[in-house]
């Protein structure tokens, strides 16, 4: 996991929603932003990787922002927007395995034939014979 953190700036905002004069008069909503082309911390195959997945949270500058007003405190939103854009990047660059096509083996494939004759004969018992 790579800590970048060095290379984010952040603003602060005043939060929505229900806080009485707190929210009126306190900026505690914290937005992170980073660039992500300009990040020395990263090749560029990586780069292209986070600009692909993330390419929904990057505005046309090149930035990566991330607004977090969970908490009261403008150092605690600083706090978890910071380790939400550490997670979020971190993840994307997760290259997941291919998945191989495996074919079912004869044993499979015999009590999948098996179950379906005895559904079948049990369907077949119901019936009233003349």
């Amino acid at each position: 996991m790579k800590d970048f953190t060095k290379e984010l700036s952040f603003k602060t905002s005043r939060s929505s929603g229900a806080g009485g004069q707190n929210v009126n008069k306190v900026e505690t909503s914290v937005t992170v932003l980073w660039n992500v082309q300009e990040s020395g911390f990263f090749n560029e195959f990586q780069k292209n990787l986070i600009q692909e997945k993330l390419k929904n949270r990057i505005n046309a500058e090149g930035f990566l922002f991330l607004t977090v007003s969970e908490s009261r405190t403008q150092l605690a939103n600083k706090n978890k927007a910071t380790d939400k854009i550490l997670d979020i990047v971190n993840k994307a660059l997760v290259i997941p395995k291919k998945r191989l096509a495996t074919k079912p083996s004869k044993a499979q494939k015999q009590k999948r034939l098996d179950t379906k004759k005895k559904l079948s004969d049990k369907k077949e018992n119901r019936k009233f014979k003349y």
